[in-house]
């Protein structure tokens, strides 16, 4: 495990104080969006697809402040978009330390090394950087060239510095067992904290549609990665994950798991968004609301069929680590026997009463556009009676 022992601790503590309080949902993570500007293209990108006036909106450091003292939960992962874009995000970050968070700043790494030294080493804060898999694996996801060798720089650099730092690594369907495990063999070798992997979720924006893995798929995928993970630990290669194991015995296929979407609630620029990180299908103008007036027996997999397929760490790793602390000798098996690459899989959810999508994109991508104009017209009004 490449989770620290005072985090671990920490966030073991929250979740039993909230199982004895008999709180049935809470949240794990609150999953930061503060803008959608990138400066990356990638074709398995579902966040950019926006029209200009909403990619050059950002959440405030009064707002980012606000989503964490409305929201309890221990951990704030910070993505976009590119975070690094933001000008407040050294005062953001600052902030959430200062409230005792955990903080993960995701970051392609691509502006690393003009900003990193606007933030300081701290126990609690940890770099996370986009990598998935060796050099052609992850130029041909970002769609640019040189992107690997940035990035595999700014990790050394953030070692070097003092940094926490870990890996986001996402796979797609087509990806080569062999490749990936020596990708992990080779990060195995930077000393960082570990490496938080999931299988792409393919959003329906997404330019490409072609390469993102079902449920089956994801756990032949896994198991295959696992099983050459075994053979690399023989030769002194210690894969280090930042989640937990049952998560990824999840990924094998060894776990039966509905998602809990209030686990990883997220703020953005629309407001807290409706169900999850991943779907966009409404909004609250608050954390209480949206934990009170959403629908969440509406989704998830078996439920709803965007859902069908998913597998990802921000909807599933909530209902793993609820189970360990739930469940503490099904977490120790896993450390101990390792996971189980052969034989039977776990009984999955059935599909067949999973009502059908709704599309329900252009239907807020226009009211944002029309809150946006109308602060605008305000604006002008406003200076023109001075």
């Amino acid at each position: 495990m490449g989770v620290p022992l005072n985090q671990a601790l920490k966030v073991g503590a929250y979740v039993l104080k909230q199982h004895l309080k008999g709180n049935k949902r809470y949240p794990l993570v609150l999953m930061l969006e503060p803008l959608f500007r990138c400066n990356l293209a990638c074709s398995g990108c579902g966040k950019i697809d926006y029209p200009n006036e909403i990619l050059n909106q950002r959440l405030s450091l009064e707002d980012c402040i606000k989503a964490a003292e409305e929201c309890p939960a221990p951990i704030v992962a910070i993505a976009g978009g590119e975070p690094l874009l933001h000008k407040e995000m050294p005062q953001i970050v600052e902030a959430y330390l200062k409230m005792g968070k955990f903080v993960i700043l995701c970051t392609n790494a691509l502006l690393l090394e003009k900003k990193i030294d606007q933030y300081k080493p701290h126990k609690n804060f940890c770099w996370d950087i986009h990598l998935d898999g060796d050099k052609d694996m992850h130029d041909r996801a970002v769609d640019q060239e040189g992107v690997y060798e940035r990035a595999v720089a700014g990790i050394k650099l953030s070692l070097s510095k003092g940094f926490r730092t870990s890996i986001n690594c996402t796979l797609f369907d087509g990806a080569d067992p062999d490749r990936v495990a020596g990708f992990l063999d080779t990060v195995a070798d930077l000393g960082i904290e570990g490496v938080m992997t999931s299988p792409g979720y393919a959003y329906e924006r997404a330019p490409d549609q072609q390469h993102f893995l079902n449920r089956t798929r994801t756990k032949e995928l896994f198991r295959a990665i696992f099983r050459r993970g075994k053979e690399s630990k023989k030769r002194g290669k210690v894969w280090k994950f930042t989640q937990s194991p049952l998560f990824l015995d999840f990924l094998a296929g060894n776990q039966t798991y509905a998602c809990t979407p209030w686990g990883n609630p997220t703020r953005n620029v629309f407001g807290w968004q409706r169900p999850c990180y991943l779907l966009g299908e409404g909004y609250a103008k608050s954390f209480q609301e949206l934990m009170d007036t959403t629908e969440w027996d509406k989704y998830g997999v078996g439920n709803y069929a965007k859902c069908s397929d998913c597998m990802v760490h921000s909807g599933f790793e909530a209902t793993a680590v609820l189970d360990s602390v739930k469940r503490p000798w099904k977490i120790a098996k896993v450390a101990l026997a390792g996971i189980r690459t052969e034989g039977p899989m776990a009984k999955d959810i059935p599909l067949d009463k999973a009502r059908p999508a709704e599309y329900v994109f252009s239907r807020h991508v226009e009211g944002k556009m029309a809150e946006i104009h109308a602060a605008k017209e305000a604006r002008h009004a406003a200076e023109a009676a001075e």
